[in-house]
């Protein structure tokens, strides 16, 4: 008789630590991994005994959600393939992955020091199930996770000797679980729409989600990307007060900051609409250089604790009119230089940056550049 397909569960056992704690290692052994995969194991037979009928696999090492919740979860994707790989009944169909002279097996599956400092670490599950039990044991895993997650005491012991840390709470989780707990933790910081976008990458990448953030600036998700309205678009429809309007641009340029931070962590880039991903920063090309007037120069525009806002190029014709050619907008402090040499090497000229001290908007309200000669 043909074995049935295996369906993968995913699971995570979440460990929240005790405050200024810190796990001395990011990964398990070999070794190490096997033990807690056998208290895991027993602690989820413990609440769905149909887990036993499972392949369990489990990796270890400790992520932070960012990590896990990428489009394609690339993780449990990982820990999937290399438990499929392992004959049946090996160990009693429970399988654990941990370093090998200091390596996990797949890339993936080792965890980025730059998310190593978070105050939950998660540990990937998958049960690997037959195709006839899945849809039972996803069904009382979701409902007994819930309830009664909590790990077990002999499994909270091992961690906390192991890892060296204190635990206020271990439990486990289902990938819906943490995707839940991480729309609230998003929602609390005001970051609900930029939710809705990873939502919709994770969980229906064929399909576009479009949505506004808390300033108001346009967002949608398409194709694997995040488009965002050019903050320029958006001054447009603005007041008519400059200086209002300034300022509310330098929020607009803080928020996308911060949407860009953490699509990046989530490994989903933020684009301007119709264009390219490019390295931290938006770069917005309006027009051709006109031979009529000046060469192209730069100028930064600056806010008071964000630093360069945006960089406009524009030429200088006669009367000092400034015609405007393109603006790019750093989206964090390693940015600034290769976005001044993308907009350069563009309209093949130096890249020296004139800052303005302020933003400089035009007299319909737009960045602009000084009307007066550079010096």
């Amino acid at each position: 008789m043909e074995a049935q397909p295996l369906v993968a569960l995913p699971v995570v056992l979440a460990l929240e630590l005790s405050p200024g704690d810190t796990p001395s290692h990011r990964t398990l052994t070999r070794d190490e991994a096997a033990e807690l995969a056998a208290l895991v194991a027993a602690d989820l037979h413990k609440l769905v005994p149909q887990v036993d009928e499972a392949r369990l696999a489990l990796a270890g090492a400790l992520f932070d959600a960012v990590e896990l919740l990428r489009p394609g979860f690339p993780v449990w994707g990982t820990l999937d393939e290399l438990a499929r790989r392992v004959p049946r009944g090996h160990l009693e169909n429970v399988v654990a992955f941990g370093t090998h002279e200091g390596h996990m097996p797949a890339q993936p599956l080792e965890p980025e020091a730059a998310f190593a400092d978070g105050p939950m670490r998660l540990l990937p599950i998958s049960l690997l199930a037959p195709e006839a039990l899945a849809g039972e044991l996803s069904e009382k895993l979701e409902v007994e996770l819930v309830g009664r997650g909590e790990a077990g005491e002999r499994t909270s012991d091992w961690l906390m000797r192991t890892l060296g840390v204190r635990l206020e709470h271990a439990r486990y989780l289902s990938r819906n679980d943490l995707l839940a707990l991480t729309c609230v933790q998003y929602e609390h910081v005001n970051l609900a729409p930029l939710w809705s976008l990873l939502e919709a990458a994770l969980l229906t990448p064929y399909r576009d989600e479009a949505t506004m953030s808390a300033r108001g600036l346009g967002l949608r998700y398409h194709e694997g990307a995040v488009e965002v309205q050019s903050p320029g678009e958006w001054l447009r429809a603005q007041g008519d007060d400059a200086l209002q309007r300034a300022h509310d641009l330098a929020g607009i340029v803080f928020e996308l900051r911060q949407y860009a931070a953490l699509l990046d962590a989530h490994h989903l880039p933020l684009v301007l609409a119709g264009s390219t991903p490019t390295a931290g920063y938006l770069r917005e090309t309006l027009d051709t250089a006109d031979p009529r007037y000046g060469a192209p120069s730069l100028h930064a525009h600056e806010a008071a604790g964000l630093g360069v806002v945006a960089v406009t190029v524009a030429q200088r014709g006669d009367g000092g009119h400034a015609r405007v050619l393109a603006h790019g907008y750093p989206l964090h402090p390693k940015a600034l230089g290769p976005l001044v040499a993308a907009l350069a090497d563009q309209y093949g000229i130096a890249p020296d940056l004139h800052a303005l001290g302020r933003i400089v908007l035009d007299t319909q309200g737009q960045l602009g550049a000084p009307s007066e000669p550079l010096h």
